[in-house]
């Protein structure tokens, strides 16, 4: 059983240490608007945002919407929208707000035509203008930005690798580092591919060290706008990842104030 007792209305950074004083003003639950939880996760790449959002998405019964995957579904659809696709993915260039937002009214509108209510966004919005469309076409309740130590997000980003039989993703990067306190201890185990993956294991090419770097300082700078912009709306949670998922999770659930009995009953087995 999972209970969802309050959203959150005022800005906050969550450390693992106190959630006690997180939590300062009610938002009304989505409940009493008639409809489920409408939040939106953001983070640099590699920080782990979608598999927060999948999770999160799984517990409390919305659907997990990925922007790149509505329009990877597009191109490979054969659709009268897939050939302007591949000519602009084909040249490098970046895909117009238009069609983005066009893309996720239409899935937002199917999936009400199928009686989902509610959803997690992933990834989205990325631009002050996208921020501010997606307010014309739904509304948010809460933004969620996942947070993770450079020196963490650049091992993690180095240590991706991808099976080039089965596609399989995985990482095999093990973070064993001192934290920011001097006293805790960050530990983020590696997600080592089966035995028949081992070989066949491919990694980006622009997974180097500089790149990552280099892409982690443009996401700052184009996400900062983002971040105030829901920061000045009362909508905006930062939360600083203390290590992996099993340390995560349990700590993210509880600033967000959701109970899993699920995960209680599973933990104490």
């Amino acid at each position: 059983m999972v209970v969802w007792t309050r959203a959150v209305v005022r800005t906050w950074r969550c450390r693992p240490t106190n959630f006690s004083r997180a939590f300062s003003e009610k938002l009304p639950t989505p409940e009493a608007k008639g409809r489920n939880v409408q939040w939106v996760f953001l983070g640099c790449p590699g920080v782990g945002k979608g598999t927060y959002a999948a999770r999160l998405s799984k517990l409390l019964g919305v659907p997990h919407i990925a922007t790149g995957d509505l329009v990877r579904q597009q191109l490979s659809s054969h659709g009268p929208l897939a050939s302007k696709l591949v000519d602009i993915v084909s040249q490098g260039q970046l895909i117009s707000d238009e069609i983005v937002i066009d893309l996720l009214s239409k899935r937002l509108e199917a999936g009400e035509a199928k009686g989902e209510t509610g959803f997690i966004l992933d990834g989205f919005p990325r631009t002050i203008r996208q921020a501010e469309i997606l307010e014309g076409v739904t509304g948010i309740d809460l933004v969620i930005n996942l947070k993770l130590r450079e020196d963490a997000l650049i091992a993690k980003c180095l240590g991706r690798r991808t099976c080039s039989e089965c596609g399989g993703n995985y990482n095999v990067a093990c973070i064993d580092m001192q934290g920011d306190d001097g006293e805790t201890r960050m530990y983020m185990p590696p997600l080592l591919p089966p035995p028949h993956c081992e070989t066949k294991l491919t990694t980006r090419s622009d997974d180097t060290e500089n790149v990552v770097k280099e892409r982690l300082r443009i996401y700052h700078e184009m996400s900062k706008p983002v971040e105030d912009f829901y920061r000045k709306r009362g909508k905006f949670l930062e939360f600083d990842l203390p290590g992996g998922i099993p340390e995560s999770w349990p700590k993210l659930l509880q600033a967000l104030n959701i109970y899993d009995d699920e995960d209680k009953k599973s933990a104490a087995a």
